[in-house]
This record gives C-alpha cells, structure tokens and sequence, in this order.
C-alpha cells in the first residue's frame, strides 16, 4: 500500500517537471523537495545513497539551468551583465501581464535595445538578444530533461530496483 508521503513526493516529482515550462514555478525545488521528502520518509534508505546523490546532483544542475543558463547565452552573444539583468527584469514584468510569449519578447527587445543603444550595431544587438532568447528556450528543453530523468530515475530506484 502507497501511503500519503509517497504520493506527495512523487507529486512534487511530477510538479517539478511541470514547473520547468511553468514561470516562475521552480521545477527543480520541486523535484529536489520530492525526492529529500521520499529519501526522509524512507529512513534515509530508498533511494541508495549512490542514487540519492546521482538524482541530488541533477536537481541542482536543473536549479542552474533555471537561474543562470540564460544569463550565459546572453554573455555569450556579446550582452554585458546589466543589460541581461535589465532585459529578466523587463521579461518578468511582461510574463506577468501577457504570459510565456511577453517573456521572450520582453527579453529579446530589451537586449537589442540596450545593446543598440550601447554600440550602435545592429547585427552584434540581434546576435546578442538571439542568444538570450535561444539560451532562455534551451535552457527550458534542459529542464524538462533533467526533471524528467530525476522522476524516471527515482521511479527505477525506489519501485523497479
């Protein structure tokens, strides 16, 4: 019989694969309190410890993923640090009021802005807002993955193994 901790954390494993497409839902806290709540409520015994710090370390690549990732690519486009702040800011605002899609059009428009205004070049200010944004939805992709593979891999640990 499947008791009411199991179910919660296995929700909370399903929820941070959900909250990897979900603003502002952090998939991988999700996926972490699932398994440390499964890993507490089993005695510190299911799943091993090798499993247990395998799937913690995925966890935490996912949190990275979410917080910094696009912060990156946009370093990598040429975008300085204030302008990437500047555009999650104004990107944050506008998901708020229309969605997913006003995020990734506040971000890139405000990282070509800033970076235009800043230097003048158009193709360095499309190749740097193209990179936020692209890190931005692959960073997501990278998410669903990694919370994908903690489930399936706690579902292996925990019931098949």
């Amino acid at each position: 019989m499947v008791d009411a901790l199991t179910v919660l954390a296995v929700v909370l494993l399903i929820g941070g694969i959900a909250g990897t497409v979900v603003p502002l839902v952090p998939g991988g806290g999700l996926s972490l309190a699932g398994l440390f709540l499964y890993w507490w409520h089993s005695g510190y015994s299911e799943p091993g410890v090798v499993a247990f710090v395998a799937l913690t370390a995925l966890a935490l690549a996912t949190l990275f993923a979410e917080f910094f990732a696009g912060s990156i690519a946009a370093r990598a486009g040429g975008a300085s640090w204030q302008t990437t702040a500047l555009a999650a800011a104004v990107g944050i605002a506008l998901m708020i009021v229309t969605g997913p899609l006003g995020f990734l059009v506040g971000l890139f428009g405000t990282v070509f802005a800033l970076e235009f205004v800043g230097n003048r070049d158009l193709e360095d200010s499309l190749r740097a807002a193209g990179y936020a944004t692209a890190g931005t939805l692959a960073s997501t992709a990278v998410q669903v993955l990694l919370t994908s593979a903690i489930l399936v891999g706690f579902i292996l640990a925990v019931f098949v193994f």
